[in-house]
């Protein structure tokens, strides 16, 4: 039996060197680089891309695992008390459209998953208003 059944080790890889970069981009209020897949991952199902189906979460028990995991689960809330924070008039500024509608993704999937929902709650209502993304909540509800 793997010690990492669900691969989360793709994602500390992906984040060397790259994690306090999105920290400080998301602080100054504007994601200027190519991070959010493997910072906010969203629910399989979502994105076309190669990096996207890459870094897809397939279920709540990975985002479970992925919360629970001793870097990326403490680097998730990191980074979802920055975007609360982030000095931008709205998620479009800070993200750009796309990434705004992943971070949206992101958060309805981990607030979900989470026994503690209140950071990724206040994601959501920061910047989308507290409502989640109804395609992820659609996708979780058909699982």
């Amino acid at each position: 039996m793997s010690d990492d059944p669900f691969d989360l080790d793709r994602f500390v890889r992906a984040q060397e060197g790259v994690h306090e970069q999105a920290l400080a981009e998301l602080a100054a209020g504007r994601k200027r680089s190519h991070w959010m897949w493997f910072v906010f991952p969203q629910l399989a199902g979502l994105g076309r891309s190669a990096t996207a189906q890459r870094y897809a979460i397939e279920g709540l028990a990975e985002a479970r695992a992925f919360l629970a995991h001793p870097v990326l689960g403490p680097r998730l809330l990191e980074a979802a008390r920055t975007v609360v924070d982030a000095p931008a008039r709205s998620a479009d500024d800070l993200f750009g459209g796309i990434d705004a509608l992943k971070a949206r993704s992101s958060a309805t999937l981990f607030a979900r998953a989470a026994e503690d929902p209140a950071p990724f709650r206040a994601l959501l209502d920061r910047w989308f208003d507290g409502t989640e993304d109804p395609v992820t909540v659609r996708l979780l509800d058909a699982t």
